[in-house]
């Protein structure tokens, strides 16, 4: 799955679906899609991340307290 960091707008390849799902998981595992040559993995915050339409993230991915309000 393809994000964007809100920083720059990079595009980002999610490398866990799992750790990007899992509200207890402040990060997410990644590489960033620049260049030709293939980036190394490095961790992300959730928290930095949008979906490539500017969407943000859901708060269940994000908030492990969102069933709560």
């Amino acid at each position: 799955m393809f994000l964007k960091t809100r920083a720059d707008g990079s595009l980002l390849e999610v490398l866990s679906l799992k750790q990007l799902a899992d509200p207890f998981a402040a990060q997410v595992d990644g590489r960033l899609h620049a260049g030709e040559e293939l980036q190394e993995q490095e961790a992300f915050a959730k928290a930095d991340l949008v979906f490539p339409s500017g969407e943000d993230l859901p708060r269940c991915w994000v908030d492990p307290a969102y069933q709560q309000g």
